[in-house]
């Protein structure tokens, strides 16, 4: 017997168990209706004669958690009212207290609310594979329907702690070694098979029926779980505050119970959903799903083509970064080098590098073999005939990579992409000598390119479209961000942040110590500050951005001594472990003091401190002439139509360059200071140190309008 409405429906087998059925796509997400519906069928389920247990489940897959456009709401309103009151009274109430027991069937995955309902019930089977996780964190919140009680209830305080501070998404698998998943089946056949019998024998005593909530077993005992959870306040003291606050309310549950824990909950998730970490990370969140969705390109008629073959010139650090990811998404991968002696040092760094997620438990041995199949090394280009797609990683110098793009032209099918992964160089110059300028793109990753999340798809007036939605596409399968952008000198991110570069430099010239500037930007959320990134890119790498810069925006470029002098006193940075600190293997790396006479020598040679006498500044002064110089030269990018919009620039600013995520993006962050303060700042100090500063026209109006510098 079925009794069906439109988001969740009911089915009444013959042996007495209900299958209540999630049908909300494609994640079936809790939407105030779903969470009606459920409310509902489980009311007539529970009252009904003929039933003896109920199977909770989804179409194809479980459930995706609480519809994000509920928090949206409430954060755009204000009003915490919209929010369901779910936690108590469907989990607790309707499903682990009901009259008649709940087995969940996991297919899919069950994440955030979706995991949390699962773990209301009395036990879970779940599909091989399928994915569970409680990533609220990430968004700036806590688990809203009990979630900071029941997994430490079933893993124990330690490992609870960690799957909620990470964020972290396991497997089902993974899920029944820790006690979230109580059986695994082959199969999408089995699971409703298996579960009925699981729900009939808890039904009919053969297995004892458990509520989660009032578990202990697994819990270390509460001197144990006080001090697990102190050491962790002490690492998250400097991060957002939700992460504080579900250490607190996951204490809260092991001195005074789960269902305590369970109020003190749901009263920290409605404060935290009007926080402003929250909406700066739910902007972030919507600004990331915007990325793939390209006017011109995304809604036209056109169909992608596969990408699954793959060839990568130049094995360096980028260029193995690069295959590394290829063939972790299953692509193959031809990797050429100009000799075996380079091939096979290539060949070993990607080696290394899935060697280390594996011993950082991201990666399976089986997995990491069958990536490693798919890589074949080369020194000639017999092997490109086939190929869908060539990425050319090879050192910054035009004629090079002029050179390899013409000849591959003659060597590749008429269809195949031509993509560079150049940082700076102008793709019409790299394509100049073909006659297939409408195959080339750009297509930069950042290093290391088996872990940064960005890709940056760079498109020429002669790309077409069809090659952007091939890469748009490809962009999914190897599982980076996308954001699609206009050729220019520096592209959207490099271009946007080289002003935080230089503004570094000026600031060490103008008198401010080095390692202060560092501690200040690592002090606001950046991972590191950015004389350390100067180590860790290499220097050479800068002096040709800056050279770039230089001939592209003459009136905006600091020239500065300070890289050539660290140069000529033998330092490259980490690269040969002395730069502006010391790199030793297993150490943290420490400031080698002696480069403060190096510095010195700089402000000698640049000669830009007012009255020969250092600044005095504060530290939000030094994050402000960092930073704002960023917005500004976000705002030409904005103007000039580089990004296809303005939030682009905060996902490439989160995932290009590691701008905290909790602040939003680089552009929001500047809207929520205010454009009118950023304009007379920069004014100021342009004024009193130069051109650099120079507010560009498009700040300048919208400061004088009051218009936000992200709106279009």
């Amino acid at each position: 017997m079925a009794i069906n409405s439109q988001l969740v429906s009911t089915e009444i087998g013959k042996d007495g168990i209900a299958i209540i059925r999630i049908r909300n796509p494609p994640v079936n997400a809790l939407a105030l209706s779903v969470i009606d519906g459920l409310k509902e069928q489980y009311e007539e389920a529970v009252e009904r004669n003929d039933v003896k247990a109920i199977v909770l489940t989804g179409d194809d897959k479980f459930c995706g958690g609480l519809d994000i456009n509920i928090i949206q709401k409430v954060q755009k309103n204000g009003d915490t009212s919209f929010l369901p009151d779910a936690s108590v009274e469907l989990v607790i109430d309707t499903i682990e207290n009901g009259k008649k027991p709940s087995v969940a069937a996991i297919q899919g995955f069950a994440l955030g609310g979706g995991l949390e309902l699962a773990m209301g019930c009395s036990a879970r089977i779940a599909t091989s594979r399928a994915e569970l996780g409680l990533p609220e964190l990430k968004l700036g919140l806590i688990p809203g329907c009990g979630g900071t009680q029941r997994l430490p209830r079933l893993v124990g305080t330690s490992k609870a702690i960690e799957m909620l501070m990470s964020s972290k998404i396991i497997t089902s698998e993974e899920g029944k070694e820790l006690g979230i998943i109580d059986d695994v089946v082959a199969s999408h056949e089995d699971l409703l098979t298996f579960s009925r019998l699981w729900a009939l024998d808890i039904a009919e005593g053969r297995i004892a029926r458990t509520h989660t909530l009032q578990r202990t077993d697994k819990i270390e005992p509460i001197h144990e779980s006080s001090a697990i959870l102190e050491v962790k306040r002490q690492q998250v003291l400097k991060t957002s505050p939700h992460y504080k606050a579900c250490l607190d309310v996951i204490e809260e549950g092991i001195i005074s119970g789960g269902y305590a824990g369970v109020l003190k909950e749901d009263k920290v998730f409605r404060e935290l959903v009007l926080s402003k970490s929250a909406k700066a990370l739910l902007h972030a969140y919507f600004a990331e799903r915007a990325t793939s969705k390209v006017p011109g390109i995304t809604d036209c008629k056109l169909k992608h083509r596969k990408i699954e073959k793959v060839a990568v010139i130049g094995g360096g650090l980028m260029g193995s970064g690069i295959a590394t990811a290829l063939i972790l998404s299953s692509i193959q991968v031809i990797l050429k080098e100009i000799n075996f002696d380079y091939l096979q040092k290539s060949v070993k760094s990607i080696e290394v590098n899935l060697h280390s997620l594996v011993k950082r438990g991201d990666l399976l041995e089986e997995k990491m073999k069958k990536a490693f199949s798919l890589l074949k090394g080369v020194v000639d280009y017999e092997e490109f005939t086939d190929v869908d797609m060539v990425m050319e990683v090879v050192n910054e110098e035009v004629l090079l990579k002029q050179s390899i793009f013409e000849e591959i032209e003659n060597i590749c099918h008429p269809h195949c992409i031509f993509a560079s992964n150049t940082s700076t160089i102008d793709l019409n110059v790299i394509g100049a000598r073909t006659k297939s300028q409408d195959r080339i793109v750009g297509t930069h990753l950042f290093s290391p390119a088996h872990v940064m999340p960005l890709l940056e798809i760079v498109q020429t007036e002669n790309t077409s479209k069809q090659v952007i939605l091939d890469v748009l596409k490809f962009a999914k399968i190897i599982q980076k961000v996308p954001i699609v952008v206009k050729n220019c000198t520096g592209f959207a991110v490099n271009r946007t942040f080289f002003p935080y570069m230089q503004g570094a430099e000026i600031l060490a010239n103008l008198g401010i110590d080095v390692y202060r500037i560092d501690r200040v930007i690592t002090e606001f959320g950046m991972r590191i500050g950015p004389f350390q990134l100067f180590d860790l890119s290499g220097y050479s790498i800068f002096l040709a951005v800056v050279k770039e810069f230089a001939a592209a925006f003459p009136d905006r470029t600091f020239q500065c001594p300070l890289v050539q002098l660290m140069m000529a006193n033998g330092r490259t940075g980490k690269k040969n472990g002395r730069g502006y600190y010391l790199y030793k293997k297993g150490k943290i790396p420490e400031p080698d003091l002696s480069v403060l006479q190096i510095v010195e020598e700089s402000r000698r040679l640049a000669s830009i401190m007012p009255g020969g006498e250092p600044i005095s500044v504060m530290d939000q002064e030094i994050v402000e002439m960092l930073f704002f110089p960023v917005v500004n030269e976000a705002c030409r990018v904005i103007e000039e139509r580089v990004v296809v919009r303005a939030s682009d620039l905060d996902v490439a600013s989160v995932h290009g360059m590691k701008f905290p995520s909790e602040r939003g993006g680089i552009m929001y962050w500047a809207d929520s200071i205010g454009a009118e303060y950023i304009y007379a700042r920069l004014k100021y100090w342009s004024k009193a140190y130069g051109s650099f500063f120079k507010p560009s026209q498009f700040l300048q109006e919208r400061a004088t309008k009051g218009i936000p510098l992200a709106e279009l």
